[in-house]
Parts: C-alpha cells; structure tokens; sequence
C-alpha cells in the first residue's frame, strides 16, 4: 500500500470513528442519584409532559434515583435530558421533523430527544429507553429491566428514525396494551379508524332501507338482493355523504374513513353499474368511481376502500384519489413461501403492481394465522421477512397483519413481537429476534422451544404441503402434524416444562404456547374415531367406549383455553368458544359409534370427491366416524358434480336401513342435496331404488347444521348399497358467486 494510500485508510478510519461514537460513556444514574435533569418545554404539551414521565419513570425503577422534570430555561448548570421542542432541540435539530419521526442525539453531556407530530416524541422515548437503558416490552405483560441498577449510555448518540410505513397493526391481544403499542411503535385500528373495514352496511344498512328501497342494493341475475350496494344510485350517494358527516363530527380525531364493500358477493349488475365495470375491466371500477365522489366531498380526510374479493383488480384508467387510500388483500396466498414466490399469490402480485401503478396510497391486508383455527400450529416464521420486503419494495405504505385478534392464538406473543420489529426495520435479524424473546419470556424452557419451531419448521417444508390459512391441523395428519412427529413434539414440551418447573409465571407461558399441540391432539382423535389414536375404544364387552381419562383430557384444555386468555378458537363456526367446544365434545362422548355393517367395505366413486379436502379419501364415507360440523376433515366433499358412492359389503347380507349425514353450511358454499337415491343390489349389475329421499329447501341462512338422510326397507339380502346425492345445478341467488359452484359434503354412509 502506498503512502497516500495510507494516509487516506487512516483518515478514513477517524472519520468512521467520529461517525460511530467512541466518546467516553455518561452515567445518568448510579443507585439512587443522579446529577441529572429532565426538561420539558416551557409550555409543555400533553405528549411531551406523558413522554417525560415515562422516561422519570423508568430510570427511577432501573436506578432508584428520581430525576426531576423541570420546565425549559432554568438557570441551574445540570446537565439534562431534553424532551420534545425545547430550545436546545431546536438548537442540534433547527429543521422540522416529519410527522412520528423522532430525533435522538447527544449534546455534550445533554440527551436531547424530539419529535415530529403525532406520538413519535413517545416512540423516541421508548426507543431510548429499549436501545440505551435496556429495558424491554416484549409482550403485554410489564417491561423487562435490567438487573443493573447503574444506567451508562454512550457518550456520542446521533439517532434519526422516521417510520417506513405511515399505518402499522400487528392484530393480536397485545394490541390492547397502550404501552406495547407506543414502545412498538405500534398502532390500532380503533384509533385511527372512524368507519372501518367492510362498511356498507355501517353507512346504509339493510335492515334499515332494503325493504322499502330495494333499488339502494344490487341488482343480481335481475333480483334486488341487500349483498352490496347499487353506486350509480344518486340516494346512495347522498345518504353515505351525509351520514360521513354525522359520524365525522361525533369523531373529529379520527384518521380515516372506509367505504367498502361488505364481506360478501353479490356485487351490482345494474345497466349504470355494469357500464362502467365493463369498461374499466372489473367492478373496482365503480367502486372506486364513487369512493372517488365520496372523497371530493370531504378532501382533508383520509377515506380507505378495499381491493377485496371481487374488487381486487385495479380498474383500467379511473385512479383513486390523492386523499383515497387502498386496502389490497393477500387472503388467496398460501403461507409456506413468501409471496414473492409462492404460486398462489400470482394474482395478488399483479394487483399489487397494477394499483401501485395508479396510487401511491397502498394499504395491505396481511394474514398470520389460521383463521379456521387459531390455535393450530402455523409454521410461517420463514416467510415474514421477506413478506415484509417485498411489500415495502413495493410501495406500500401501511401493513394491517391480522392475526387472531382480541383472542390468544398460536404464538401470539412472538408472532406480534417479531411483526413488529419488522415493520420498524425489515432488515433485522429475525432469528435473533425470535432467540431473544424466547429467552427473555419463557427462561429455561426457551431452548426447547426452539427447537420445537425449528421442527415444525423443517418438517412442514420437508412435506411440500401448502399452508393454508384456512387450513385444519387434522388436514395435515400424513405430513408435519403426524402422531410420530406429535409425539416429538411433546417430548420437547415436556422438557420446556421441565426447566421451569418451580415458576408459575413461566410454567403458565408454557402451558399456553403446548395448547396448540394439545388442541392438534384432540381435533385429530375425533378424526381417527376408533382408530388407534381416536375417541374410542373397543372394550372386552366389544362395545365402543370412550378412551379412559379422555374426557378428563378435554376438560383440562378447555380449563387451559380459558386460563390462557382464549376467548375463541376460530373466526367462525358452531363450536368458537371454550364453553361451546366443550358441549360439542360432550355430544360427541354422548353419541359413541353408530354401528353400520359397511365398516371399512370397499367403496367406488363415480366422481372424484374435491381435492382440496381429502379426508380418508374413499374411506371416509365406511370409517364408522361422523365429521361433526368441520367441513374441512371428515368430510367428503364434491365441488359441482353428484356424490355417487358404491359400497361393496363382501357378502350379501340383510340391509334394512341406509342412513347419511350431509352438511348445510352456505358461509363455505356447502348446500343440501337437490336429491338423494339409495339403491341396493346381489350382484352389483341390477341395482333397485329403496327409497328416493325428499330434498330439502336450500333456504337462506348461514348457519352450519348436519341433516340426517335415511332409506328404510324390510330385510333384504344385498352386497352392493349405491347412494347418489345430487348438487345443486347452480348456486341459489342468495349465495350467488360467478365464480363459485355448488359443494355436497357427506360424512359416512351406515348400512345397517
């Protein structure tokens, strides 16, 4: 290396030196004193006096030492910690911050921490206190503090953060702490939001106008149906404004105000609505033609809609206005790649880049759990990073990850922790993160925790299986979610438990973090029925009985389920509550096995039954196990195409009933039978009818009910029992979805 070369490596190095820091380190406090001030402004807000006495706070609980709060332009010579706009932060930071930015930096021996508008001063505080005092809030219990009672930070702190994403919710039970949100620099829709999410209905709800002003509502295959809202009609329009401007001014703080449609189809065929669908290539078209109406209405607020369901492809050439934000939903994508790369979010990522195209306000809503299930282990860790990345690559500016809510689900804690720190800087290392929260929340169990995520982890990949966040851990009982890969599960849970044996506190964390395992158990034994590791077993009488202590078993998880903070095991269905869980396992221990003579026969389908649900396969139908009200196990389903089932008995036998469940759930496109046939034959060639069962109205609710079907004859001698259910030909108008057929679902058919 030459001279010069040198020269300029080693001035190189004393200017990365005075960048970084190697000044002598402060001490701000050291068991119980301290020669430190903190100053507020002379006329302080709301904000910066909270901000201060959280920071007195929390020195006093790491140091002892109580640090007075004084009001800026004293005389006194005391170095101090200067928060919000004091003359000193308008002195090392004269420009203006951006709105929830903050500013830390040292001044000599002052600490000056600022902010722009909003609750970024808190944000600078919080962020102060976890990087420089080392305390930490991981979750919604209380913040953890350092064991020193001496509080040294560097001497040369010159720290700038403004948030990459204007609107960031991780939807967990930890939401509900004020704290966890400002240190986490977190927010929550119920602060932010006047109207939020699906809100037709909010804005003009059909029970209200439908029966007198059917015309409000759309018009589907030529039939006024309350599904979504007409919006080439002038009323609609009116209505919606003027109802906006009642609820904005009972709400004046609130950011912003949705216009969306419900959660439903059904949207409007009418000749107006249809014009413009037409010609901008999708019914976002009118949807964002009259939200863009609503928002010239009212131009200093934020109004949202959704890019949702039918409205997710951006319409051809009406862009949303400049004060008009976008939701877009990723709810089609599998989880087990990132969305970069996984098939079924190619659809989403042209959306994504189609309504990038013509709007810099891009909203996303995310998915991070099961929603079917909540408790269900869901190994996605491996692709929140880069979920994160390629969202923020691409432009968007505010991330609602849905998790299950107000309700404790798989992982809840750390999923939040780790979606959180991600949104503040999707760079980080999330294997460290997950480490150090393992470490800090559940103590000596946290190695064993670990290695159970790495587990689930490699095996769910190992098995190409997709993850589905409407998936079922009993769909996944051949791959990750197997007896043998349970069982190394538990040993690994029983050694977590093990290492904190003594702790309640972390004895408890370690008991709700195995109810998804436990949960998985159960969910499971009623899939397998009487086989090895179900429900039942054949006692020396050679009657089914319920296995010993498993009763005892459900009692203990729903007892643990309430404990735990779980208030609902999915986002619908008959069974979401513990309490309600618990009755159905009652009836399920009530009800034992219904004896059939088609046990395990061999059974031929004409129609394949719909991949996406196999159950047992053929067998489902001749397993003696019913599928209680889940469609998505036990079940044998058929997407748009009749159920016609041939059991072969081995022998000719005597018959006199052929008995079928069949489930009725329209929320997932499931409908009765238009029409049931059992016929029965010697020889398998001449088949004759024992019955033609009546079909039933598909009338409109959205309740799931199980229907018995039964054909009765005198004894006859038959070996083949064909039963054939029909689909219904098309979807009833109710339910209507263009792109949707109808589905038949049977549980089992008892020969008896």
């Amino acid at each position: 290396m030459c001279r010069r070369s040198l020269y300029a490596f080693l001035l190189g190095l004393v200017i990365v030196s005075a960048c970084t820091g190697t000044a002598q380190e402060i001490t701000l406090a050291n068991n119980n004193s301290s020669d430190y001030k903190i100053v507020v402004p002379a006329a302080p807000t709301k904000l910066e006096q909270r901000s201060a006495s959280i920071l007195q706070s929390y020195i006093q609980r790491i140091s002892g030492a109580e640090l007075p709060i004084v009001k800026d332009g004293g005389k006194d010579k005391m170095p101090g910690i200067y928060i919000g706009l004091t003359g000193k932060a308008e002195k090392v930071h004269p420009g203006k911050l951006p709105s929830e930015s903050y500013f830390i930096h040292t001044d000599g021996n002052d600490i000056v921490i600022c902010a722009g508008n909003g609750r970024g001063l808190a944000y600078g505080v919080y962020s102060f206190i976890e990087t420089y005092l080392h305390c930490r809030k991981i979750s919604n219990d209380p913040a953890i503090l350092p064991e020193s009672h001496v509080i040294k930070v560097p001497g040369r702190i010159h720290n700038e953060y403004k948030p990459p994403l204007v609107y960031r919710e991780v939807y967990y039970p930890a939401s509900h702490d004020a704290e966890y949100l400002e240190w986490n620099q977190l927010q929550q829709l119920d602060d932010l939001w006047g109207v939020w999410g699906h809100s037709f209905n909010k804005l003009l709800p059909a029970k209200t106008y439908f029966s007198t002003h059917p015309e409000y509502y759309s018009l589907v295959k030529g039939k006024r149906q309350a599904s979504q809202l007409c919006l080439s009609n002038e009323d609609v329009f009116k209505i919606i404004v003027n109802e906006l401007k009642k609820k904005m001014a009972d709400n004046p703080d609130a950011i912003y105000w949705s216009i969306s449609p419900n959660d439903d189809n059904g949207y409007c065929q009418c000749d107006k609505c249809s014009a413009v669908d037409n010609e901008q290539g999708g019914p976002a078209g009118s949807l964002i033609k009259f939200v863009n109406r609503v928002a010239a209405v009212f131009p200093d607020k934020k109004i949202t809609t959704l890019a949702y369901a039918y409205t997710h492809k951006a319409p051809r050439s009406i862009k949303p206005a400049d004060n008009v934000y976008v939701f877009l939903s990723n709810i089609d994508a599998y989880r087990d790649k990132s969305l970069a790369d996984e098939g079924s979010a190619a659809a989403f990522r042209n959306d994504l880049k189609a309504w990038g195209g013509i709007t810099k306000n891009l909203f996303i809503w995310d998915y991070i759990t099961q929603f079917t299930s909540y408790l269900a282990p869901f190994p996605n860790f491996n692709t929140l990073q880069p979920n994160m990345q390629y969202m923020k690559e691409n432009g968007v500016k505010g991330i609602f990850a849905q998790g299950s809510g107000d309700t404790y689900g798989e992982w809840a804690e750390l999923r939040s922790y780790v979606e959180a720190k991600l949104m503040q800087d999707d760079k980080a290392d999330v294997q460290q993160l997950i480490a150090s929260f393992l470490k800090d929340y559940y103590g000596g169990a946290a190695k064993y925790l670990q290695q159970y995520i790495d587990l689930v982890q490699e095996k769910m990949q190992a098995s190409k299986r997709k993850l589905d966040i409407y998936g079922n851990p009993v769909n996944e009982w051949k791959s990750y979610l197997s007896p043998e890969s349970i069982e190394q599960y538990g040993n690994l849970f029983d050694k977590a438990e093990g290492a904190v044996e003594g702790n309640a506190t972390l004895q408890s964390r370690v008991m709700r973090a195995r109810l998804p395992l436990e949960y998985t158990v159960l969910q499971q034994a009623r899939f397998y029925g009487i086989e090895k590791h179900g429900v039942f077993v054949k006692a020396n009488s050679g009657k089914w009985e319920v296995k010993p202590k498993f009763e005892s078993k459900v009692a203990s998880f729903v007892a643990d389920c309430k404990t735990a903070g779980v208030i609902e095991l999915s986002e619908a269905g008959p069974a979401r509550k513990p309490d309600e869980y618990q009755a159905e396992w009652n009836a399920i221990f009530k009800a034992g096995v219904t004896p059939t003579k088609g046990l395990d026969a061999k059974v031929a389908l004409q129609y394949p039954f719909a991949e996406d649900y196999p159950a047992k396969g053929n067998r489902t139908l001749i397993d003696g196990t019913p599928g209680y009200s889940d469609f998505s196990y036990n079940w044998l389903c058929f997407y748009g195409v009749p159920m016609v089932a041939t059991i072969d008995l081995g022998q000719a036998q005597s018959v006199t009933k052929v008995k079928m469940h069949f489930l009725d759930d329209p929320r997932h496109w499931i409908f009765l039978p238009s029409k049931v046939t059992v016929e029965v034959s010697k020889d398998g060639a001449s088949y004759h009818s024992i019955g033609d069962i009546p079909a039933t109205a598909n009338e409109e609710h959205y309740e799931v009910t199980v229907k018995e079907y039964v054909a009765q004859k005198t004894t006859e001698q038959v070996r083949y029992v064909r039963v054939t259910a029909n689909n219904l030909a098309s979807l009833p108008e109710w339910r209507y979805n263009e792109k949707k057929k109808a589905m038949i679902a049977c549980d089992e058919i008892y020969v008896q």
